[in-house]
């Protein structure tokens, strides 16, 4: 499990992105969609992203917004990922295809591999997407997609371990896990998960 991807999401101050960055996240997660306590602006995107060294990933997080305001915040914040969480269909996928972002689509429902919209990554997340509330991963009808997956959706330090065994998913996303209060990071807790995950 040494080589599980990681994505730590919803950060919003340097401190979070360091302690991140430090303890080996394969990509980091910025929220643009409103209405989240960990939504940012894409000012503070930018100043947060500049901190991250190449190798790993910036992702823009957006919810049911238009491929056009996408387009404006990634360009605006110099994020290299977009993960679309809403219900976006493989033209918006199309369309973004051409900024030569890594595409990330993000969906609860099953699917049965990455790529059906042309996307780079496939996360799959809970019904209520940065509730920390957990979906039941261990249900025998859960069927793990092909290729470039990442399991979300209430996982923690205390169960990403287990998690990655049953699914054998490629890689993981964690927000509430990883927080002391809604929507304010814990450093502890992100290099907490990261070890756990790691194994």
């Amino acid at each position: 499990m040494t080589d599980v991807f990681i994505k730590i999401c919803g950060l919003k101050t340097g401190t979070d992105v360091d302690a991140a960055v430090a303890a080996g996240a394969d990509a980091v997660g910025f929220v643009f969609a409103p209405g989240s306590p960990r939504t940012v602006d894409a000012a503070t995107a930018r100043r947060l992203a500049e901190r991250v060294p190449a190798g790993v990933l910036t992702v823009g997080v957006f919810r049911g917004q238009s491929v056009e305001e996408v387009r404006r915040f990634a360009e605006e914040s110099g994020v290299r990922g977009v993960q679309l969480h809403g219900e976006e269909g493989p033209e918006d996928f199309a369309a973004l295809r051409a900024e030569g972002r890594t595409l990330l689509r993000a969906t609860a429902e099953h699917v049965k591999r990455c790529g059906e919209y042309s996307e780079d990554l496939l996360l799959l997340d809970a019904p209520d997407p940065g509730s920390g509330k957990p979906w039941n991963w261990g249900s025998p009808e859960f069927s793990a997609p092909e290729g470039r997956w990442l399991l979300a959706g209430g996982l923690t330090p205390a169960t990403v371990r287990e998690a990655v065994a049953v699914t054998g998913a490629w890689g993981v996303d964690v927000s509430s896990g990883v927080e002391s209060a809604r929507g304010v990071k814990s450093p502890e807790l992100i290099r907490a998960f990261i070890e756990a995950a790691r194994g």
